[in-house]
């Protein structure tokens, strides 16, 4: 995976800081890889990067291919004269503490469709060059269809695609045509700025290698039935001819859910993917690989089996296990492009079958010291190198919220007692300074990799935490100001690395 110990951080782009309602690519992420370099952390994770739906949730993207337009650089388009200052006021007004999608979305999508429409007779041959080169290799696997399906699903007001007009849901042809004839220049609007967001996405994954940062991306294993990647290929999944599930994808009862979590995802039809060398998966893998350095795959376990819920129910409770694919999915990934840098999130409902897979592969899980700590004779001599040591994810509380109980939270008086107990025995500190104890719990172990939450480095309670499973409302919003990343505060968090030897020498 790695040749040496790293330390990391995890903060999605969106909790950025910057001048314009979200996180963004470009100056201020290349600013927090200066950050990152200066407390000698050598991994970003973030969450996924597609663009966002019905409660901005990044693991129910429109396209699993296509890159979230929320993300793009506007300071990157004033630079290439896409856009001037005066244009772009109205974003700046817009809160900067938490991302308010519901304002953000509307304005900004309408400066990026002003800046389309300059963009061919601005940029330089060049950029135009790069531009048709981008269409090439990407337009027949996905760009060209997720164009068709935005602008159908804007002119069926946002509506799920098995709820548009008949010739569109099932893709005929000739409505297709006539489409395509029609919106034009809407298509290419959609394709430059694709265009735009992977542009400055290479050059951020340019900026973070050469500062020694890997970058540490988070696929989700199912995709969105409202997404242009079902619409296009619904063959690989089990719904029917109208787009219609009989089974959706979820989980069991578990620490986050009494009733399990309802994804309401569509399932894949396995068959399908074995009789073509499972080659969408394959695609995917690929078009990640050329992001990022790592990724995590949620909800490994799907894999060895998944669970299967009607898709009449209303919670997660009544399912069943099915069997994934197993090895021969993993083969044909590797067969097609050589070993991947592939992380198996394996939390939750973990079977020795579901290991032994992780392990034929050799692809290193992950341990959670929120859940660890409070198990019985759980030691931290017990993370394996071959693992990545985390204080919490992006679904837990943050480490002072978990520790001290939050208002809605799950646990009793007494299990939050219990959990203090067990986190000052097994990081050996205190309660004032628990969070940064903790990660340097998850430092001590032998796991290749240590990541904490941005959240838990800044010691910050639950009112920064960026999602709670199983809500549908206030997650996704938390976002870091610059000022808390001071001078001070990034070299403490250096000598931490330091001390762990885990200050990775690239």
């Amino acid at each position: 995976m790695v040749n040496d110990r790293r330390a990391g951080v995890c903060l999605h782009l969106t909790s950025l800081p910057g001048s314009f309602g979200i996180g963004e690519l470009g100056a201020a992420a290349s600013a927090f890889v200066d950050s990152l370099h200066r407390m000698r952390l050598s991994v970003w994770q973030f969450l996924p990067i597609g663009p966002t739906a019905y409660g901005d949730s990044p693991y129910q993207p429109l396209s699993t291919f296509a890159g979230n337009e929320m993300l793009i650089d506007i300071g990157n388009l004033i630079d290439l004269r896409l856009l001037n200052h005066d244009e772009v006021i109205e974003l700046t007004t817009l809160p900067d503490r938490y991302v308010d999608y519901g304002s953000l979305i509307p304005v900004k999508t309408r400066l990026l469709t002003l800046a389309a429409s300059r963009f061919e007779d601005t940029v330089s041959d060049e950029v135009l060059d790069d531009f048709k080169e981008f269409i090439e290799s990407n337009d027949e696997l996905w760009l060209h269809d997720y164009a068709l399906f935005r602008i159908l699903k804007s002119s069926h007001d946002e509506r799920p695609w098995p709820e548009w007009q008949p010739q569109y849901v099932h893709r005929d042809a000739k409505a297709l045509a006539k489409l395509e004839a029609q919106e034009g220049k809407r298509i290419q609007a959609i394709k430059i700025i694709q265009y735009l967001f992977f542009r400055q996405w290479y050059a951020l994954r340019e900026y973070a290698n050469a500062n020694g940062v890997l970058l540490f991306g988070d696929m989700p294993i199912y995709i969105a039935l409202d997404s242009a990647d079902a619409w296009a290929n619904r063959h690989i999944l089990r719904i029917d001819e109208n787009g219609h599930p009989d089974h959706v994808a979820g989980v069991p009862p578990d620490y986050f859910s009494e009733d399990g979590q309802l994804w309401g995802n569509p399932l894949y039809d396995w068959d399908v993917h074995a009789a073509n060398g499972y080659a969408w998966w394959v695609n995917r893998l690929r078009a990640t690989a050329e992001l990022v350095d790592l990724v995590r795959i949620d909800h490994f376990r799907g894999f060895e089996a998944y669970w299967s819920v009607s898709a009449e129910a209303t919670t997660a409770r009544d399912g069943a296990w099915e069997p994934g694919p197993g090895d021969a999915i993993f083969d044909a990934i590797s067969g097609a492009l050589g070993k991947l840098p592939i992380v198996a999130e394996d939390l939750g409902v973990i079977t020795p079958e579901v290991i032994a897979l992780r392990d034929r592969h050799q692809l290193p899980g992950m341990r959670v010291l929120q859940f660890d700590v409070c198990h019985a004779g759980f030691d931290l001599s017990d993370v394996s190198e071959n693992s990545i040591c985390y204080t919490g994810t992006h679904d837990n509380d943050t480490t002072l919220g978990w520790f001290h109980g939050s208002p809605d939270d799950m646990r009793s008086a007494a299990e939050i007692a219990a959990t203090q107990t067990a986190a000052l025995r097994i990081s050996g500190g205190r309660t004032e300074t628990v969070h940064m104890d903790l990660i340097r719990a998850a430092f001590s172990t032998a796991a290749s990799i240590a990541i904490a939450p941005l959240q838990d480095y800044l010691g910050l309670g639950s009112d920064a935490r960026i999602n709670t499973p199983g809500t549908s409302a206030g997650n996704w919003r938390w976002r870091v100001i610059d000022t808390q990343l001071s001078p001070d505060i990034c070299d403490n968090i250096a000598s931490m690395v330091n001390a762990s030897g885990r200050a990775s020498a690239s």
